[in-house]
């Protein structure tokens, strides 16, 4: 249903594929201006993403949130940014021995697997086009490791399994079981299957930062599309969708905005933030 309770919003956080960016990729001009007019009011604003922090430079240097000291969430929120100040808020990982385990799962069922460090998406299986296809979306390279267990000796932030739709619906069936309490897993797109730390989504890391501004969850707006998005836009004072989103975060918003093909972003400034 339509939000109807005027409210004084200081942030709003935004999904950036398939919210803050069209079909294209890119941030429209009307959007952008829109963006960067409310953070000269005053107004934070935050990307949350499922995309490594490295994937993020291009869009948050579009939205000047270095200049304005705004928060780039990455990795569905296990890691927190202060894209001004460079300062890690929040930073939630996997352990180096759990990716091993991850690798021995993906090899047995099929599916590719990757990680990431500071430069490279760091595949541990044969590359496949959806690993192809998140190394494009971030604009990072694809690295193939050899005895990815032993090159990945260090704590990650997410891994991502990869493969067909049909494949990962019962895949993340059985890991969700296999994993209870030890990892969060769900699908942001169809074809990948997101594997972070136990307690990480876009909700969750909403819960630990907020009392770092000093808000509350009724002074934030939340818009997206995908799947890791619904738990934000459940959360959120307001909680948008886009009219291009899934039905189950269509279901769960208060307020349905248009498509990221029509600057959907621009009409949810325009109605609930700017006065």
């Amino acid at each position: 249903m339509e939000e109807t309770v005027v409210m004084d919003y200081k942030l709003i956080v935004l999904d950036i594929d398939g919210t803050l960016t069209n079909s294209k990729k890119e941030i429209t001009p009307a959007t952008r201006e829109a963006l960067i007019k409310i953070q000269e009011q005053g107004v934070y604003v935050a990307i949350a993403t499922g995309r490594p922090t490295p994937g993020t430079k291009k869009v948050a240097a579009e939205l000047e949130l270095e200049r304005f000291g705004n928060y780039v969430l990455s990795f569905n929120g296990g890691r927190v940014l202060n894209y001004k100040t460079k300062e890690v808020v929040l930073d939630k990982t996997i352990s180096a021995e759990m990716v091993g385990i991850l690798c021995e799962e993906a090899l047995q069922h099929g599916v590719g697997i990757l990680t990431y460090d500071s430069e490279y998406a760091l595949a541990g299986t044969e590359v496949d086009e959806y690993m192809e296809l998140e190394a494009r979306i971030n604009s990072i390279e694809l690295k193939k490791v050899g005895h990815f267990k032993d090159y990945v000796d260090f704590p990650v932030n997410k891994c991502l399994m990869t493969g067909e739709p049909e494949h990962l619906v019962e895949l993340e069936k059985e890991l969700k079981e296999k994993y209870a309490g030890k990892l969060n897993i769900f699908r942001s797109e169809p074809f990948f299957l997101e594997l972070m730390p136990r307690g990480i989504d876009k909700a969750s890391v909403l819960k630990n930062f907020l009392p770092f501004l000093g808000l509350s969850r009724e002074e934030i707006i939340c818009c997206g599309d995908g799947y890791n998005d619904r738990t934000m836009i459940e959360y959120a004072g307001l909680g948008v969708a886009m009219a291009n989103a899934r039905e189950e975060v269509l279901a769960a918003a208060d307020y349905v905005t248009a498509s990221n093909d029509e600057d959907g972003i621009v009409q949810v400034i325009e109605k609930f933030i700017l006065k």
